[in-house]
């Protein structure tokens, strides 16, 4: 009966020792992740896409603020909006069902990547 409790709280002991060494290292482990993604956090670039259409223009505020073009390209864009009316008679305040639009001017969207 004696050997019984003896092993019984020995095998408690070495359980109880184990889990507090397993705990031990599942901490350690968490405060390495945390630094590795502020590390990687700090490595990494800043990216920004920006956009001026129809003739504007103000990327020389974002390359005196340090910014570099990555990449650079173009597509086209409409500027302004033409309407006229369907037929003579038609009203186009009155009855929206007769006013047509079609492009009036186009142009050119720049696109710039940007990095920091």
């Amino acid at each position: 009966m004696k050997n019984s409790i003896k092993i019984t709280q020995l095998f408690l002991l070495l359980i109880f020792l184990t889990s507090c060494k397993a705990t031990a290292n599942k901490q350690e482990l968490i405060i390495d992740s945390e630094e590795q993604e502020s590390q990687q956090t700090k490595l990494s670039k800043s990216k920004m896409e920006v956009r001026y259409s129809c003739g504007e223009d103000g990327i020389s505020d974002f390359l005196n603020d340090g910014w570099i073009i990555s990449k650079q390209y173009t597509e086209e864009k409409i500027c302004t909006w033409k309407s006229f009316p369907a037929t003579k008679d038609c009203d186009m305040e009155k009855d929206k069902g007769c006013k047509i639009t079609t492009p009036d001017k186009i142009g050119e969207e720049k696109v710039y990547l940007l990095e920091k």
